[in-house]
Parts: structure tokens; sequence; C-alpha cells
């Protein structure tokens, strides 16, 4: 059986995607979570993902003596060895522009990730607030989801980005629980599209394993050093 070895599911936005994907596309796998303690080189996690995965990074997919690394290229692998699952679009010029849109989650939206870490369980809307009056890199990020989403939805006729659901909607998945828990506003068909992915089964698995860890990790919760929940 395939093995996905992946982090607390309440901050690791990483993990998130293969897993939500492999689950919502109803592919059997074993997970393995690998907790964070730190993510220094003498930490248990490093340790413990250092002997799977070259990058000691999660995620990492095991299937038999093959560790694939890396979200896309962890996509990539499933797209192709499950092709029933249907998990890219199948028409080529909307595989060319999901590939794309996946691409550009995969490397930029940094200033909504730098300044909005993943946490699932909080509710940090005073922080959103600050955020987003003081950020202008939050808001640029939110105002390019704002339009990508817009394009694909028109163009595809929903629910999901390309219709039905793919990798595309498994990767955004992390950031609309971003958009969640900070409170960004929203128009209302991004929001709409947002509560949409939130109530997939996949994701709200996801939500319910990240609620049962009650494991904080001061290095990926700054906010609440300085001031609390938010």
């Amino acid at each position: 059986m395939l093995q996905l070895y992946i982090g607390n599911k309440n901050y690791s936005s990483w993990s998130m995607r293969p897993w939500v994907l492999m689950r919502q596309a109803g592919i059997d796998f074993e997970e393995v979570l690998v907790r964070f303690d730190s993510f220094a080189a003498d930490s248990a996690f490093k340790q413990r993902i250092a002997a799977v995965s070259p990058t000691g990074k999660v995620p990492a997919l095991v299937d038999g003596d093959l560790v694939v690394w890396d979200t896309l290229a962890i996509a990539e692998y499933l797209a192709e060895r499950f092709p029933d699952r249907a998990l890219w679009p199948a028409d080529a010029r909307a595989r060319a522009v999901a590939r794309s849109a996946c691409a550009e989650m995969h490397s930029g939206f940094t200033g909504l990730r730098g300044a909005c870490p993943m946490n699932i369980e909080a509710r940090l809307q005073g922080t959103g607030a600050l955020l987003w009056r003081d950020n202008a890199a939050v808001r640029a990020d939110v105002a390019r989801l704002v339009s990508l989403w817009t394009q694909l939805l028109d163009a595809h006729g929903g629910p999901m980005l390309f219709g039905g659901f793919t990798v595309a909607d498994a990767f955004f998945a992390p950031v609309c629980t971003r958009l969640v828990t900070y409170a960004l506003p929203l128009p209302p068909h991004i929001q709409a599209y947002v509560d949409r992915v939130m109530a997939l089964p996949g994701v709200q698995a996801w939500v319910q394993g990240a609620l049962a860890e009650n494991d904080f990790r001061d290095f990926e919760e700054p906010y609440r050093l300085r001031g609390g929940r938010g």
C-alpha cells in the first residue's frame, strides 16, 4: 500500500495537498504522521523524515522502494498511477492551465503564506484585520487569488475550479483554510468557492484530524506569542 508521510495536520499546508488529493479521489494509502518538534537538524522530526526523504521534508510518498517527494511530483505520479481517478482535467488546454495554477501556488503567494501561517484550529480575525490593513503583499495575493479563481470558475462553470475536483482544488485547499482562519475579506462568489472546498469530505477529514491534535508548536504560532489568539 502507498504510504504518505506528513507533518502536523494543523500546520502542514504542504502535507495537506497530497493527503486531501488522495482522500478525496478515493486512493487508498497509509498515513504516517511525523509530528513537528522543531526543524533543527537534530530534531526528532528531521531525523525521522530524513530517513525517508532526501530533502528531510514532508510530504513524501512511498510506493514500495520508490520515494516521491515534493507535492507537484506526488500529484503527477498519482495521476499516472491512477488514470481512472481523473486527477487532472481531461482537456489538454485545461490541463495546461491547471498545472500552471498549481505551479503558481507552489512557488507564489509568499506574502499571504508568510504572514498567515496555516493554523486550522485557530480563529485569528483580529490578526487578519491588522494584516489586511497594514500588509500590501497580503492584499495583493488575495487579489490574485480572486482574479484566478474567478477566471477558472467562470470558464468551467464550477463547482470546483475545473468543474469537478482536481489537483488544483487540492493545491488551493490550504489557502482556503488560511482565508477562514484569518477571516480575510472575499467577494461572495469566492467565499462560496472557499465554503465548497472546506465542505469536501477529504478536506473535512483533514480538518477533523487537525482539531484532534491539540499539539501547540510555538515556532508555528508567533502571533500568539505576541498577543494571544487573535
